[in-house]
């Protein structure tokens, strides 16, 4: 099997350690994870976002999955929403996993077929993964 590359979106402001936990579950030979890393304190609508857009773009493109951590804030993260939108656009296979079972879920994952982790396990993500 292939390896997988996986574009992790995430709420930079309140969920990195959920992203810091999966950096270190990156250490298992079967993901290979991305993400954008840089706090993002343009808008998502500013003239300033295009070349942020640009990078994200590449990076969600050059994924074969794309992962969203579904934190309490996320349904309101104008940036995840554009990631979600971006990862749609180009097909890529949409695994998402929720930080707590009454968060949210952000729109831009209703209806496109996402894969869910049931839980924040390695195990769990490791199967939408495997199963999407």
């Amino acid at each position: 099997m292939a390896k997988k590359t996986v574009f992790i979106s995430y709420d930079y402001d309140n969920d990195k350690h959920y992203k810091n936990l999966l950096v270190a579950w990156d250490a298992n030979k079967d993901f290979d994870f991305s993400f954008y890393d840089a706090s993002v304190d343009v808008s998502v609508d500013s003239d300033d976002a295009a070349a942020i857009k640009r990078v994200i773009s590449t990076r969600i493109n050059n994924a074969t999955h794309f992962l969203c951590i579904v934190g309490e804030k996320t349904h309101q993260s104008k940036w995840v929403a554009w990631e979600i939108d971006k990862a749609v656009e180009l097909k890529k296979k949409m695994i998402a996993v929720k930080t707590a079972k009454d968060n949210t879920t952000p729109t831009g994952l209703l209806g496109v077929g996402a894969a869910w982790a049931l839980s924040f396990t390695f195990a769990s993500i490791k199967k939408a993964l495997d199963d999407a």
